[in-house]
């Protein structure tokens, strides 16, 4: 057996007591945390995820194998430093991945996927970006560069995203103080997940949340503003086809309004939200005027009340 079907058959087991659990205590709170067909959809997700990353996974190691061959040494993988430098590395490198997937539209209509549930438990974590496997070992190509040897980057990101569905849940408060501080915990990633207008695009870490610390996506959980999640407009049709491809819909509506080239490359790689007319607004658009700041619209544009505003 490879090490990723062994972390499968650890991993399956610690899902099914961890959503039991989850399941018990959810019933025993009377939260409802769970729905039959937002769960279905989760594990279908899933499963349309795992088939396209086996499908991109030959070209992806053929990328990364045709790097690692020209890097300048290729370290050994019998020292701790080796997996412990990894880690670290494979944590950063989806970092950027994954702020990538939210400040860009392009991006963000892939990940937008997992943002999709409105009912925030254990199985939401199965709720992948179905078409990231094109892109995201791009992100890990300097690691193979630098030597490391692909198959073991693959392996981490598979580690690292097993262990990060364990923390979409809200049935863990905070945690120790210094646990906070290094590591994303189910309170940095129910911000994540948050639609509120402070909780936009912040907490972007999968497993460190230091990253998030130093270049500024950070925000505590606010006991005083209650996480409401899903999307700020969520799509009525809640099934999977539609979960998967409506924001390109949207995308596509907003191409066909847009007159000039130049727009419409704003509209596709801009962030989500933005608009040439101000109909709708980013989250850092967003958060200033929630914040009585200056929203950078255009001038001729009068800022709609917060009721008003649309979002992806």
């Amino acid at each position: 057996m490879d090490r990723e079907t062994i972390l499968v058959s650890f991993a399956a087991p610690v899902y099914i007591a961890a959503i039991g659990l989850e399941l018990i205590i959810s019933h025993w709170r009377k939260t409802k945390l769970y729905t039959f067909k937002e769960t279905a959809t989760n594990v279908y997700l899933m499963a349309l995820n795992i088939t396209f990353d086996l499908l991109c996974r030959g070209i992806a190691f053929a990328a990364m194998y045709f790097c690692y061959q020209w890097a300048p040494v290729q370290f050994s993988t019998s020292t701790v430093l080796y997996w412990f430098s990894l880690i670290i590395l494979v944590d950063i490198m989806y970092y950027w991945l994954h702020r990538l997937d939210h400040y860009s539209r392009f991006f963000w209509a892939v990940h937008v996927t997992h943002h999709s549930s409105t009912h925030y438990n254990i199985s939401a974590g199965f709720r992948s970006s179905v078409f990231e496997p094109l892109y995201r070992f791009v992100f890990y190509i300097p690691l193979a560069f630098i030597g490391f040897n692909p198959l073991d980057v693959f392996f981490i990101h598979s580690l690292l995203q097993t262990i990060g569905v364990l923390v979409h849940t809200q049935h863990i408060g905070k945690l120790p103080a210094w646990i906070e501080y290094i590591f994303v915990t189910p309170s940095h990633h129910r911000v994540h997940h948050g639609s509120n207008v402070q909780y936009l695009d912040k907490n972007m870490g999968m497993t460190l949340i230091i990253w998030d610390r130093l270049f500024s996506t950070f925000a505590e959980e606010d006991p005083l503003e209650p996480i409401e999640y899903g999307l700020t407009k969520n799509p009525e049709d809640r099934g999977a086809v539609n979960i998967v491809f409506h924001e390109w819909r949207h995308l596509w509506k907003d191409l066909g309004k847009s007159k000039s080239w130049s727009v419409k490359w704003k509209y596709i790689f801009k962030p989500p939200g933005w608009s040439h007319d101000g109909s709708s607004l980013t989250a850092d658009q967003m958060r200033a005027l929630k914040y009585n700041q200056h929203p950078s619209v255009p001038d001729e544009i009068s800022y709609p009340s917060v009721g008003e505003i649309q979002h992806p």
